[in-house]
């Protein structure tokens, strides 16, 4: 494993934990009228806690790009979930919670579970696969899932609504991540002209302003706890499916690799779970203030 790329994605990680929690702070108190709607954007922007919180997230995403551009996305996407370590260490220190008996065997479970997983997967570089058919199939199943839970969670809300859409913004993230490094490869590969007349750019900037809006809709209403976990879990799951479907990541798949894979995953899973479901993580408040009149806080 690159250090260089370990630092990036960990760095990334680290940045978007911090912005999550900043960005919930200020969602929750966003009108429940504008759930699901880009009006909560433009609410949003008025508020300076939020501007901050989403600019950690941007300077994360954009670490994350290099880490991208210069790591397999199998190796870098489990490293990346690694950011609700740091969502819980802000949330801790705003409530003043322990960690606990929860919090240390999720820390050891995401910990662990991306180590497992890093070392017996090995992570390595291919041919991209050409076929486009390939392509989007699973661009297909990852963003038609993704509209499918929001359209159900816009059925159920409140219940199970801010799960669903933290799933749902997961896998458009793990799709946006893929896209990123195939945007990246073309800037390397022609310059600007080349990158520019190829769809993926554009793809990243739709799903990235799509994907936000399910995550500030979900971060509005439910604590962080309903929906961080569900967002983490599910990146880097899509993330792996794509780089190993089709843009030429591969792993050990012998059989004691492939079971120290899954076991790794699952751990990781385990891990987000628990942490995201720890005490220390905000629970939201029950204030709500009239539509359109979000005040800065």
């Amino acid at each position: 494993m690159s250090v260089l790329v370990l630092v990036l994605a960990v760095s990334a990680a680290c940045c978007m934990g911090l912005g999550f929690v900043l960005q919930q702070n200020a969602a929750q108190r966003a009108p429940l009228g504008d759930f699901l709607s880009p009006r909560l954007l433009l609410d949003l922007l008025r508020v300076p806690r939020w501007l901050g919180g989403t600019a950690l997230v941007v300077a994360g995403m954009a670490l994350g790009a290099v880490a991208l551009g210069r790591g397999e996305l199998s190796l870098v996407e489990p490293l990346l979930a690694t950011n609700l370590l740091f969502a819980l260490a802000l949330s801790r220190r705003q409530t003043g919670r322990p960690l606990g008996r929860q919090g240390w065997a999720g820390l050891a479970l995401l910990a662990g579970g991306v180590s497992a997983f890093v070392v017996a997967g090995e992570p390595r570089g291919g041919a991209a696969i050409a076929d486009p058919l390939r392509h989007w199939l699973i661009i297909g199943l990852m963003t038609g899932s993704a509209l499918l839970l929001t359209a159900y969670a816009k059925r159920t809300r409140p219940g199970s609504a801010p799960v669903l859409l933290g799933l749902a913004a997961g896998l458009l993230y793990g799709v946006q991540d893929a896209l990123t490094r195939i945007s990246g490869e073309r800037f390397s590969a022609g310059g600007l002209a080349h990158l520019l007349t190829a769809w993926q750019p554009y793809a990243v900037l739709l799903i990235g302003v799509t994907a936000l809006i399910l995550v500030q809709s979900a971060f509005e209403t439910a604590p962080l706890r309903r929906s961080l976990p569900a967002l983490t879990a599910a990146q880097p799951l899509a993330g792996i499916a794509c780089g190993v479907g089709f843009l030429g990541d591969r792993l050990r798949t012998d059989a004691g690799a492939l079971a120290w894979e899954a076991g790794g995953l699952a751990a990781v899973v385990g891990g987000i779970v628990l942490l995201g479901l720890h005490p220390a993580m905000p629970r939201g408040t029950a204030h709500r203030p009239p539509a359109r009149d979000l005040q800065p806080s």
